[in-house]
């Protein structure tokens, strides 16, 4: 009789704490986007800001912002997943191993704002390129390859063992099985791992202040020369994104509708990272069944 009143207690505890993060989740989502949704429409999701007047949109940040999320994983992705297949099957159990696994703990812990002062050091003054998209997607790499790491060593360990076994016992190599057996079943866990540091990139504001800039130049959207300052595909032009803007904004914004611009900014951050999400995992999922030659 006890342990059912208790079983029924914890039942009530777990199921009160699911609601209150639920509702937690939907109370700030439903604040952000009711403040900001009068402003969503196609004049302010393309017009440049304006730095005086009133009426001025978020074109060229939200274009940055995604152009930056593309910069940073082409180069995170690889690394990530890479290092992650190192220290799953290839690394040994010894003290260097530990060390790197230390490593990634220490550079996972770091606040963003430590690496943006890094990638102001290295990747602005060093090398000479100033604040840039590629100087923001480094430090972003930066930022989010111990997720990458450990999210793609956690899936490759998480594949059942006898897989591996049965493609070796079958006279496969051993890349040939990681990549086309153990990375498939692994896939589902490495796409949500890319789901959260693509989240983590959109969303990040105090590292890029200090790598791509709080400014933008005019860009030119049918010049699409990687050399031309005005290029929105130039990598190496200051960028100012999405969550920076609104930061700026509601910091130092001087325009009549600063508030209704960052509650929109901010609603349409929110729309974009919920959208990519939920495109991302069926992506993923297409892609396992696709890898699996699975089918509906």
């Amino acid at each position: 009789m006890r342990a059912r009143v208790m079983d029924r207690a914890a039942t009530v505890v777990l199921t009160l704490i699911a609601i209150l993060i639920i509702g937690t989740l939907v109370g700030l989502l439903g604040f952000i986007l009711t403040q900001g949704w009068h402003k969503l429409n196609l004049d302010f999701l393309t017009s440049p800001p304006d730095i005086v007047n009133a009426g001025g949109g978020i074109g060229p940040q939200l274009f940055n912002s995604l152009y930056l999320l593309v910069l940073t994983m082409l180069i995170a992705l690889p690394l990530g997943i890479g290092a992650g297949i190192y220290m799953a099957e290839y690394a040994p159990d010894n003290k260097f191993t530990q060390f790197i696994r230390m490593s990634i703990e220490v550079l996972s812990s770091l606040p963003s704002i430590v690496v943006g002062l890094f990638g102001l050091l290295v990747f602005v003054n060093m090398t000479g390129w100033g604040y840039t998209l590629f100087s923001g997607a480094l430090a972003l790499t930066v930022f989010n390859l111990p997720l990458l790491v450990r999210v793609t060593e956690d899936a490759l360990r998480n594949v059942p063992r006898s897989q591996k076994e049965a493609s070796l016992a079958l006279g496969i190599t051993k890349w040939r099985t990681i990549v086309s057996v153990i990375l498939p079943a692994a896939l589902p866990g490495i796409i949500t791992g890319a789901i959260l540091a693509s989240g983590r990139v959109f969303g990040e504001a105090a590292a890029l202040l200090f790598t791509a800039g709080m400014s933008s130049p005019n860009l030119n959207f049918t010049d699409f020369s990687f050399g031309s300052p005005t290029s929105p595909l130039n990598p190496f032009r200051p960028a100012e994104t999405l969550a920076v803007h609104i930061w700026k904004v509601n910091s130092e914004g001087l325009t009549p509708d600063a508030r209704d611009v960052a509650d929109g900014a901010a609603a349409v951050l929110i729309i974009a990272v919920l959208l990519f999400n939920v495109s991302a995992r069926w992506f993923g999922t297409w892609v396992y069944k696709k890898m699996t030659s699975g089918s509906n």
